[in-house]
C-alpha cells in the first residue's frame, strides 16, 4: 500500500491531507492484522511509526504477549509500507517525555512525547492517553 497515495481520490477533506498520525504501538498492530479498528485511518496520507513502538513490539515478542508471522522480526516492522518511521530529535523527545508525569508506561510516555514534539495527532485506543491528552492531540480509534 502506498501511505502517499491516500489522499487522492473523493470524499478526502483538505484538512485530512494535510493531517500527519503517529500510530500507537497497537495500531500500527491492529493495521498488521488487518483490525477493523484502523480502517478509519485510510484517509490520512501521512502515517508515521515511532522508534518507540518498535521497541514495544520487540519487547512484547520476547515476553510471548505477541506472535509475529512466521519468519517476521520486530525490526522488519519499520520497513513496513503502510507507513514511514519517524525519529525525533532525542534530547527534545525525552525533555518532553520527563514532563508526562501522569504515566509509569514508558512507552506511553515516549510516543506522547514524541507526537507532541512533531505537533502530530496520536492514533489511539488507551484509554489513559485519550484522557489526558487535549483532543487535538489524539485520533481515537
Amino acid at each position: 500500500m502506498d501511505v502517499e497515495g491516500r489522499c487522492e481520490g473523493p470524499g478526502v477533506r483538505p484538512e485530512t491531507e494535510a493531517a500527519v498520525i503517529l500510530l500507537d504501538t497497537h495500531a500500527a498492530i491492529w493495521i498488521a492484522q488487518r483490525h477493523r479498528r484502523v480502517r478509519s485511518l485510510d484517509r490520512f496520507p501521512r502515517i508515521y511509526l515511532s522508534p518507540a513502538s518498535l521497541l514495544e513490539i520487540h519487547f512484547l515478542a520476547e515476553s510471548g504477549r505477541l506472535r509475529l508471522s512466521e519468519g517476521r522480526s520486530p525490526a522488519e516492522l519499520a520497513g513496513d509500507d503502510r507507513w514511514r518511521l519517524d525519529e525525533p530529535p532525542a534530547a527534545r523527545w525525552f525533555a518532553a517525555a520527563c514532563e508526562l508525569s501522569w504515566t509509569r508506561d514508558p512507552f506511553d510516555r515516549l510516543l506522547a512525547a514524541h507526537a507532541r514534539v512533531r505537533g502530530w495527532r496520536l492514533a489511539t485506543a488507551d484509554t489513559v492517553l485519550l484522557e489526558r491528552l487535549a483532543p487535538s492531540e489524539v485520533l481515537p480509534l
